[in-house]
């Protein structure tokens, strides 16, 4: 509370930067505002700071929005909730602003005001601001409104909560496409604090009148409307009024309306319950399936194994599966890797032997896609299959995939490659590994890009730690120490590295026994580079070897380097000798 004891002098500075020329000062002095605040003390803010910032109608959006977001946590500053009111006329001039992003950040700070109001100066005081921003001339004052209704409405009088209605069903149809757009966009608030009677007349033709309206961007809107209505009808009269708008949405014109549809498909599959999915929403999904615009197909393709999961496999297997194989062959790569990232979960949905005649095949065309994150999508999911068809199944197909993968000639899909090897060494088990991955690993420790070599050094550090050290010792750490002679300086840094990552996993006695004396032999190199390395290195084995090994290896060694000729070497050598 040292806020309290600063002197007067600074907040009148902060008040006269509130005016100052520079938008900066004016920034942050709306930002210290509680400080202000706190300094005036309640009634000086009641009485003389928020008025003043009612008329400070700033012409800089910055200003503006730092304003809007303090008001709505302003409560305690002002005296507490039964003095928030005096709050709401700043923020309904805020609500007005031009600036999108202004108008929400006001009406955000109003809903958490009026959340915290009471029942009578919501009546009193909240319910007329609505009204007010809902008759307002100018469009953004409506467009902020329609925002506010669900907070207003709840505590609002019989009366009131008719004449709320009405006037929100005007605003549906206001002139202003934007206007429609927020009723549209917050009908769901709304609807959920609306008595269900009233619900079923009122906000009903509402909601159908957006439905049919002539701007795309309303239409869409109205979309997200169905699946938040659909969770709050019964479900017949959600199959009554909500299916067939679906169904219409998704046959609609444009190609934004039918993308939202294959969006929310899902979560309205769930509103309307099981028998009307499978009788009027299959073939409307069958049909974003196929539609004309990629960007829908991308949509749909994503929800695939989603929406299998609500059928029976027989109707996944009759109508689902056809489209999943032309969505295969699609001629947008975006597609297919849309469909790669979700097609393993089917695999459990169908069962062992429509997985191995069915989507065995397409997920091998799928792993020979021409376009590399398509065959990522495919590897990194792997499990969900392995569990349904086994693993020699799996191996026999997948291999060459991986192998073709690891060799691409872009550095990325290597990369990208390597951080899946772990997963899958841990999906497919030792002995597969051993058998078949193994050299790849190695390999990878030699290539001619640095991040590849770099996440190599990494992959042998994660491979150790899931198959243990014993593990290790046989398979990696002979094949590694093998490489420090290799000719070229940068890959015997790699393999320093990898000792380094290494030596944590395998413990004190390994590394003792066969990493040290790799390392303490490399200070011999001729290359500065390398000498400095392994004065790094040294560094991070220290904690891991017993004391007597420091200083018997470790010190002497490390003493001979910081009288190399070299100044980087020295310096390092020096800093591990710390």
């Amino acid at each position: 509370m040292a806020m309290i004891d600063e002197p007067l002098y600074p907040i009148a500075i902060l008040i006269d930067e509130l005016k100052n020329e520079d938008i900066q000062l004016r920034l942050n002095s709306i930002r210290r505002l509680s400080t202000i605040a706190r300094a005036l003390g309640e009634e000086r803010t009641r009485k003389e700071l928020i008025p003043f910032l009612s008329e400070n109608n700033d012409d800089d959006d910055e200003v503006l929005l730092a304003m809007a977001e303090e008001l709505g946590v302003f409560i305690p500053y002002v005296g507490g909730v039964d003095y928030a009111h005096v709050l709401l006329p700043p923020l309904e001039t805020l609500c007005t602003v031009e600036e999108t992003c202004v108008r929400d950040k006001a009406v955000e700070s109003l809903c958490r005001i009026g959340a915290q109001m009471k029942e009578s100066d919501l009546v009193d005081w909240f319910i007329p601001l609505v009204k007010r921003l809902a008759a307002g001339e100018w469009f953004t004052a409506r467009v902020s409104s329609c925002g506010l209704f669900h907070i207003a409405y709840p505590s609002a009088p019989e009366i009131l909560k008719t004449e709320l209605r009405s006037v929100y069903s005007q605003l549906c149809q206001d002139d202003m496409p934007m206007v429609r757009r927020s009723a549209a966009s917050n009908l769901g608030k709304f609807a959920a604090t609306v008595e269900p009677t009233h619900l079923k007349t009122d906000i009903m033709s509402i909601f159908e009148d957006l439905t049919q309206d002539d701007q795309d961007s309303v239409r869409l809107l109205a979309v997200e409307g169905c699946a938040a209505l659909g969770k709050l009808l019964e479900p017949q009269d959600c199959v009554a009024h909500i299916l067939p708008v679906i169904v219409n949405f998704s046959q609609d014109k444009s190609w934004r309306v039918r993308y939202m549809v294959a969006n929310q498909l899902y979560e309205l599959c769930e509103a309307v319950g099981p028998e009307p999915t499978r009788a009027d929403l299959v073939p409307a999904y069958v049909r974003l399936l196929r539609d004309n615009e990629a960007e829908v197909r991308i949509a749909a393709a994503g929800k695939v194994t989603k929406f299998c999961r609500i059928l029976n496999p027989q109707l996944a297997i009759q109508h689902i599966l056809p489209c999943v194989k032309e969505l295969s062959s699609d001629s947008s790569q975006h597609v297919r890797s849309a469909l790669a990232s979700v097609i393993m979960g089917m695999a459990p949905v169908l069962g062992k032997d429509a997985t191995i005649e069915q989507l065995l095949p397409i997920f091998l065309s799928l792993l020979k896609d021409e376009f590399p994150d398509v065959r990522l999508n495919i590897i990194s999911k792997l499990d969900q299959v392995n569990q349904v068809i086994g693993i020699d199944l799996l191996s026999q197909s997948l291999l060459p995939a991986i192998v073709e993968l690891a060799e691409d000639r872009h550095w990325r899909v290597r990369l990208a490659i390597i951080e899946y090897i772990p997963l899958l060494a841990s999906q497919l088990g030792v002995g597969f590994f051993d058998d078949k991955l193994g050299a790849l690993c190695m390999q990878w420790l030699e290539d001619k890009v640095y991040s590849i070599r770099d996440a190599a050094a990494n992959n042998l550090k994660r491979l150790a730690e899931e198959f243990g050290p014993e593990w290790a010792m046989q398979h990696i750490v002979p094949q590694v120490l093998d490489m420090i002679n290799n000719p070229h300086y940068l890959y015997r840094m790699t393999i320093l590295h990898a000792i380094s990552l290494l030596a944590p996993v395998m413990g004190a006695e390994i590394t003792c026994s066969k990493l040290l004396p790799v390392v303490v032999n490399a200070s011999k190199d001729r290359v500065p580079n390398i000498k400095f390395n392994v004065a790094k290195v040294l560094q991070s084995l220290i904690p891991i070897v017993d004391q007597s090994m420091v200083e018997q290896t470790i010190r002497p060694c490390l003493v001979e380097l910081s009288e190399d000729p070299d100044v980087d070497v020295r310096f390092f050598a020096s800093q591990a000798l710390q």
